[in-house]
């Protein structure tokens, strides 16, 4: 685990689950548990916060201006509130019954209830950046602000791209950038600035986080149909059973090979797919070249979101970190 995750966790975590605290009761109990503060009755795990990716990211931000990371933490708070915010809704709208290794939670208290706690979240993380005094918390705000309209531009896409055939590899790249790569360029950024960094200095970081985000999330498709549970948190080929319009898919599908024929046919068949129906399903995007893909264009992002940082002045060890944390998403294996 990079070095720069580790200090997320221990900076930012106890600071999240004190922003938790001030919600009222009702919704608070949902928030703790979704982070894994609390178990399904209140009773504290000892545990949460997640992978804290984008809280790095954001600690990092802000000790590129020269600040110490603990300047960057209501800025990653926020970043993760919204974060967490989109996965207790991203859940329900997919139908995903399990998150982290427990059940969801809108399974554990109701849609209603974790609708609620969603929204809550996002509320709470505007508050933390206007009201801490700073005079740059509303640009700070504003940034969050955009990325929250991208990433629900992406969701509304990705919603849509159920219902249709003839999504394009072009849409569905554009649906990843807003649905994933906005919040990581917010995160990338927004510690920056929240302490008044020159635009040219958030802008590149911006560009890095667009770069990484684009190659999370490729990684995540690909885990979504080879990733190992103890990886996901979710059982082998989830995506594929719910006939997700993934990178991975969409690139095989739009091969023009016989096996894009073939998938197509065994994805538009209403029956529901068997574990015979998954295997076979995930052999076609092999042979399709959809798996190959993707790689190579996670490899390509990569790329470029390191080529983002070649031309600003960055402290030695930020820079490093940044590239670490990079590497890191897209290692994960399947």
């Amino acid at each position: 685990m990079p070095e720069g995750v580790a200090l997320a966790r221990d900076l930012v975590s106890p600071a999240i689950e004190a922003a938790i605290g001030r919600l009222t009761p009702d919704v608070r109990v949902v928030a703790a548990y979704h982070f894994g503060f609390a178990d399904a009755e209140g009773n504290p795990t000892g545990g949460g916060s997640g992978k804290a990716l984008r809280p790095a990211l954001a600690l990092l931000s802000a000790r590129a201006t020269g600040a110490p990371p603990e300047r960057g933490v209501t800025a990653a708070v926020a970043v993760e509130l919204v974060h967490n915010w989109s996965l207790l809704h991203d859940d329900i709208m997919d139908g995903d019954t399990e998150r982290r290794h427990r059940p969801t939670a809108w399974t554990v208290f109701g849609v209603g209830a974790a609708i609620l706690a969603g929204d809550a979240l996002l509320a709470l993380a505007q508050d933390m950046l206007l009201e801490d005094g700073t005079p740059q918390g509303p640009w700070a705000a504003r940034c969050l602000s955009a990325a929250v309209q991208r990433l629900i531009a992406g969701q509304g896409a990705d919603l849509a791209f159920e219902k249709r055939d003839d999504v394009t590899l072009t849409e569905c790249l554009e649906m990843a950038g807003n649905k994933t790569a906005a919040l990581m360029a917010c995160a990338c950024s927004i510690g920056a600035v929240h302490l008044g960094a020159p635009p040219t200095l958030a802008m590149a970081l911006a560009g890095f986080g667009a770069h990484v985000g684009q190659a999370f999330q490729l990684t995540d498709d690909l885990l979504g149909i080879w990733g190992a549970p103890e990886v996901t948190g979710k059982p082998v080929r989830a995506d594929l059973r719910a006939r997700k319009k993934s990178l991975p898919v969409v690139a095989a599908l739009t091969s023009g090979t016989p096996q894009a024929a073939e998938l197509r046919a065994l994805l538009i068949d209403p029956q529901p797919l068997s574990e015979d129906d998954l295997i076979r399903a995930a052999d076609l995007i092999v042979a399709a070249g959809g798996k190959q893909w993707a790689e190579r264009e996670a490899d390509a992002e990569l790329a470029a979101a390191n080529a983002s940082l070649a031309d600003i002045d960055l402290p030695a060890d930020v820079r490093a970190e940044l590239t670490a944390i990079a590497e890191f998403i897209t290692a994960r294996q399947w």
